[in-house]
């Protein structure tokens, strides 16, 4: 496991922690909230440690895995009393011509595939995501939630910047650190 002290989610996002801490003083998120999130967390790295054994963890609770071309972002937030939501996301595409027929291919998509969508960013990035109940996790609706979005997304990140251009995430990855 790699720790990394920074936010998965970029420069332009609010930190995690600092959003979470917010909604804990305004109270919309309760200190009883708070530790069932804290537990959640705790329990989504056991499963890491075990199946996703090179995953990084962030200072913020959120984690990441990678899988072929594609990187998937792990949060965990505050749902409904008494309930947590795991967010998997995976940046698909960033920078493809965001036209009619790209997004008829997504829509399109997102009706046939079995769980999880497509969808937009702020930047028209083209991302992938599936959310499932954190509480009462089960080990194998993780695995196969993480493994689904990595899959899904590495799939159909080639077909898209063959067809409506842009970069794939691990070609940006691959920019980044050539700096």
């Amino acid at each position: 496991m790699l720790h990394i002290y920074h936010s998965p989610t970029g420069s332009n996002a609010k930190d995690f922690s600092a959003a979470q801490e917010e909604m804990i003083a305004n109270g919309s998120v309760t200190g009883e909230s708070k530790g069932l999130i804290d537990q959640t967390i705790k329990r989504v790295e056991e499963v890491l440690d075990e199946h996703f054994p090179d995953y990084l963890k962030y200072d913020n609770g959120s984690f990441a895995i990678s899988r072929g071309s594609t990187h998937v972002s792990i949060v965990v937030r505050h749902f409904l009393k008494g309930e947590t939501i795991i967010e998997s996301t995976a940046n698909v595409v960033s920078g493809a011509e965001i036209s009619q027929k790209l997004m008829n291919f997504l829509l399109r998509k997102n009706a046939q595939l079995h769980f999880g969508s497509f969808s937009l960013l702020f930047d028209d990035t083209i991302t992938y995501s599936h959310s499932i109940s954190g509480s009462n996790l089960d080990s194998n609706e993780l695995i196969t939630s993480l493994s689904t979005v990595a899959f899904i997304a590495d799939y159909y990140d080639d077909i898209i910047v063959e067809n409506y251009g842009g970069k794939r995430s691990a070609d940006i990855v691959s920019e980044f650190e050539a700096y």
